[in-house]
């Protein structure tokens, strides 16, 4: 730009400091285009602002290819004078998945891990949720539209068993559902660590869930509807104008 414009490149620092434009970051986003996005948004977040009665709701999802990274060399830990330390490559000895179901209103976690994350593994979680909760209350599930969340054979057990009741939060939205805040814990967690094998990773997460069960955090959705609304139109509405012009 500075060559363009003929003038130095200090000056292009200048002018771009001084009106906050920074050419050099990029930000990604994703609207939804789901056609039934603004029922569905209003779905989930009133169950968060308004939870039913003798019930529980619990936000779900599965964390694919967990990755059992060892490092090449041990790294330092932070100290006096120097940060920590990791090195930049590592040797991979496979993944998991982890399935997770957060109870809203306590912040507690059912959890399951796997080899693979396919309708055979939802379903067995589905049923260890179905074990582990009072079968006096129904269960409200908030998921994403994974196929393998809508598989034939799962609609089938869900279908004998009523109390079970899916909120499907809209494609590309997997920000409305809370349980993504969990597995972001979970990412550092996992990310400051060096595994020799997948069970010596899957014994960490184990470890951390139980950790985070004894003193759990619940996440308390604060935003507000309309505004969320407000912005994504706005969004909407430039993006428009942007095609049209092109």
């Amino acid at each position: 730009m500075a060559k363009a414009a003929g003038v130095s490149k200090a000056s292009v620092q200048r002018l771009w400091a001084a009106n906050d434009t920074k050419p050099h970051l990029t930000r990604t986003f994703k609207l939804s285009n789901d056609p039934c996005f603004e029922e569905r948004f209003w779905d989930v977040i009133g169950l968060y602002l308004d939870p039913p009665e003798k019930a529980l709701v619990f936000c779900c999802d599965e964390k694919s290819r967990c990755q059992a990274l060892e490092r090449t060399q041990p790294g330092l830990p932070l100290g006096i004078g120097h940060i920590k330390t990791a090195t930049h490559d590592y040797i991979r000895h496979g993944t998991l998945t982890l399935f997770a179901a957060l109870n809203y209103l306590e912040g507690k976690l059912i959890s399951q891990i796997t080899e693979q994350h396919r309708h055979q593994e939802w379903l067995a979680f589905l049923k260890k949720i179905h074990r582990e909760t009072p079968k006096d209350l129904d269960i409200h599930l908030i998921a994403d539209n994974y196929a393998t969340h809508k598989h034939p054979e799962v609609k089938a057990w869900l279908a004998k068993h009523p109390r079970f009741h899916m909120h499907f939060t809209p494609t590309s939205s997997s920000w409305l559902n809370l349980v993504e805040r969990f597995f972001r814990d979970v990412t550092d967690r996992i990310a400051e660590g060096s595994f020799s094998s997948v069970k010596q990773l899957a014994d960490t997460i184990i470890t951390f869930l139980a950790e985070r069960n004894e003193h759990p955090k619940r996440y308390v959705w604060k935003a507000k509807g309309e505004e969320i609304l407000r912005k994504i139109h706005a969004a909407r509405e430039i993006l428009s104008k942007r095609a049209a012009n092109v």
